[in-house]
C-alpha cells in the first residue's frame, strides 16, 4: 500500500511560526510533525509515500529528500504556493503517482504517534464474507478513522453505526483525517481542481459506501501556536 501525507497547507492559524517554516515542519518534542508520520508508516510496513506541498516545499523537499534516511521512498506532488489544491485535489494531481490500488491518506499536521499503520492495509475489501465479490457499487470506497470530538469541532463530522459512516445520527464524531481510499474516488477530479475531501465523503456515505472505526490513541490537530506549546511542555505566558 502507498501512502499519501498532505503537506500543502499555509496553517495561518500557526503564524508567525510558518512564515518561515512549513507546518509539517514545525517541531513536536523534538521531531517534526510530518516525520512522526514517516517513521510510523515505515514501522507498519508502508515505505511508498507521496507527499504534496506549496508554502515553501521545498524545504520540505530538502529535509525530508528521498527518503531513505527513514527507510522510504518519497515521492512528490508539488502545487502552486499560493493556491494549493485542498485535500481531494491533492489527491487528483498525484493520481499518476499513487497508482490503482487503496491507499492510505493522513493530513500532515496532525499528531497521534501511536496510531498502528499495520491496521490500515486490509480495511477495504473486495469479498464478502462468504467469498463473493462485491458489486462495483457496492463494495467501500472508503475507510476513515474518526476522534472523540476536539475544541475546534465540537459537534463532530458523521455518526458511526457498527462500521458503516453516516452523515446523521445521533452521536457524530470528528473526522481524524486519516482515510484509506480507492482511486476511483476520484475520478470526477481532473488535476489542479480545487476540491476538498470532506464533501466527496459525505457522497459516498449517502450510498452506503464508507467504512470506518473510532480512534481513541492520542489524537491531536495542531492547529495553534498555543497547542504546539502544549504539546512541547511549554506553559502559556501569563
Amino acid at each position: 500500500m502507498k501512502a499519501m501525507i498532505f503537506a500543502a497547507g499555509r496553517g495561518e492559524r500557526m503564524r508567525p511560526l510558518t512564515d518561515a517554516c512549513p507546518k509539517p515542519l514545525l517541531k513536536v518534542r523534538g521531531r517534526p510533525l510530518i516525520v512522526w508520520h514517516i517513521l510510523n508508516l515505515v514501522r507498519g510496513g508502508i515505505t511508498d509515500i507521496v507527499i504534496n506541498h506549496a508554502h515553501l516545499g521545498h524545504m520540505i523537499e530538502d529535509a525530508l529528500g528521498d527518503g531513505g534516511q527513514f527507510g522510504a521512498q518519497i515521492r512528490y506532488s508539488p502545487e502552486p504556493a499560493d493556491s494549493p489544491l485542498e485535500t481531494a485535489g491533492g489527491i487528483a494531481q498525484a493520481r499518476h503517482l499513487l497508482g490503482e490500488e487503496p491507499f492510505l491518506a493522513i493530513s500532515g499536521d496532525i499528531y497521534c504517534p501511536y496510531f498502528d499503520f499495520e491496521q490500515v492495509t486490509d480495511v477495504l475489501h473486495d469479498k464478502d464474507m462468504w467469498g463473493n465479490p462485491y458489486p462495483k457499487d457496492k463494495r467501500d470506497v472508503a475507510w476513515v478513522w474518526l476522534t472523540k470530538n476536539p475544541w475546534h469541532n465540537p459537534k463532530g463530522d458523521f455518526a458511526l453505526n457498527m462500521y458503516s459512516v453516516a452523515n446523521e445520527g445521533d452521536t457524530l464524531w470528528n473526522f481524524g483525517n486519516i482515510g484509506v481510499y480507492r482511486p476511483e474516488m476520484f475520478d470526477g477530479i481532473a488535476p489542479g481542481q480545487h476540491a476538498g475531501l470532506g464533501k466527496l465523503i459525505r457522497k459516498y456515505a449517502d450510498l452506503g459506501q464508507v467504512g470506518g472505526e473510532l480512534y481513541e490513541g492520542d489524537w491531536v490537530n495542531v492547529g495553534t501556536v498555543d497547542q504546539l506549546n502544549e504539546l512541547n511542555g511549554v506553559k502559556a505566558a501569563p
